[in-house]
């Protein structure tokens, strides 16, 4: 089932993690194989720093829009932040966290969708 909002929040993601610089961004539909959400968002940062940028760029931007974070883990570490949106779940990573628990592997069964899908 297509989710109007879901693709606006996903559009809006992946644009403010483009905006600071994320690595290697990765958009997973997940309606197919999970009532968690409609899509994941994968990204990486290089530090901590940008790690934590990226996720006050989604946090910020997707605010302005009026979508609402349910709930944020790991932010202080900042290693794996997860972002709770209900219809989208955004992960930011740093890129050794990210490569040991491989979420593209782990959700393979969903639908990886082209980021370039999203923009207008």
């Amino acid at each position: 089932m297509e989710n109007a909002k879901s693709r606006e929040m996903v559009k809006l993601t992946v644009q403010a993690l483009e905006d600071k610089k994320a690595e290697d961004v990765k958009v997973i539909d997940i309606t197919g194989v999970s009532v968690l959400a409609d899509y994941f968002v994968i990204a990486s940062g290089m530090n901590k720093n940008q790690v934590q940028a990226l996720v006050d760029n989604v946090e910020e931007t997707l605010g302005r829009a009026g979508y609402e974070c349910r709930q944020v883990e790991g932010y202080r570490t900042a290693n794996w932040i997860l972002l709770d949106y209900g219809d989208i779940i955004v992960h930011i990573f740093d890129a050794e966290n990210r490569l040991f628990y491989d979420l593209e592997r782990i959700w393979r069964d969903g639908k990886t969708v082209d980021p370039e899908t999203f923009r207008s």
